[in-house]
This record gives structure tokens, C-alpha cells and sequence, in this order.
């Protein structure tokens, strides 16, 4: 499967399952033609870089879309259970999730990775390594305690 790089912070999570940051409606079109069948956002609608309509775009395209709007500065369990039960249902259909920048979705994909998965915390914080380190309350969000007091900081060195 091609990969879209030109998407802020496109990543690819395995055969099925694609993140980034917000993409643009002609983005979301070639998202689609990855086979992709259903778009997750967890951005706001509010925001300034959110698309005017995209579960119009996205239902134009052919595609499902699913809306679990996180607020950026309280990321709760209610959001994370909501977002666990979305992925299961979806089983093995391809997916792709974002938000404004890729943020919120790396963390939800890391902890989705370490507590439903089982995979280790090195292998599950990979993704979410390339494209920041949270500090605050996504810190305490993802349970790295160490970093509550710390602000976000940028990907760590030598992630990849």
C-alpha cells in the first residue's frame, strides 16, 4: 500500500490502520483510494484548521466517517473507551485516524497498543515517539507520571 507523506504527519500504523494530522479534502480522496473505508477523527469541529464539513466529504467519498471529538486540554477515559470500542468493532476493515496534528491520535494509538493489545510500552510508544512526547495532562493521560510537569516536547531524538 502507497503511502501519503504529503499529509502532516502521515503514519503508518500497519497494513490496515493509517494516521495523521488533518488532511484536506482532495487528502481525504486519496485516502480513499488507499481502500481506506472508514475515517476517525478525533480533532474538534471547531478548530481552525478542521475542514467546514468533512462527514459530508467523507460520506461523498464513499467512506464511513466517525467522529470521537477529544477537547485537546482534557483527554478523558469516556474518549479513550469510546475510541477502543470503535476500533474492535471495526475489526480488520482499513481505517485511517487523525486529528489537527496527529497528537491526540498517537497517544490514543499508544495506549490502545500497551492496555488493549498487550504490546510493550517500547514497541506501543513507537508511533507516538516520531511525533511528540507529551508532557501534562497527555502525560498523565498515557500514564507516564514522570512527565506531568514537563510541557510537550518535540519527537525523541532517533524515533522512527
Amino acid at each position: 500500500m502507497t503511502d501519503l507523506a504529503g499529509i502532516y504527519n502521515w503514519r503508518r500504523i500497519d497494513a490496515r490502520l493509517t494516521t495523521s494530522g488533518q488532511p484536506s479534502e482532495a487528502q481525504l480522496g486519496q485516502i480513499r483510494d488507499l481502500g481506506v473505508t472508514h475515517v476517525v477523527n478525533l480533532g474538534l469541529h471547531e478548530h481552525e484548521r478542521a475542514l467546514p464539513d468533512e462527514a459530508a466529504t467523507v460520506a461523498s467519498l464513499g467512506m464511513t466517517y466517525i467522529h470521537i471529538p477529544v477537547a485537546f486540554d482534557n483527554p478523558t477515559e469516556a474518549d479513550f473507551e469510546r475510541f477502543c470500542a470503535v476500533l474492535s468493532a471495526l475489526g480488520e476493515t482499513r481505517v485511517h485516524v487523525h486529528c489537527i496534528a496527529n497528537l491526540r491520535v498517537t497517544a490514543f494509538l499508544y495506549r490502545h497498543a500497551r492496555d488493549v493489545l498487550g504490546i510493550a510500552d517500547e514497541d506501543a510508544r513507537r508511533t507516538m515517539d516520531t511525533v511528540w512526547q507529551p508532557g501534562g495532562v497527555w502525560a498523565r493521560f498515557i500514564g507516564d507520571l514522570a512527565s506531568v510537569n514537563l510541557a510537550h516536547r518535540p519527537p525523541r531524538a532517533g524515533a522512527t
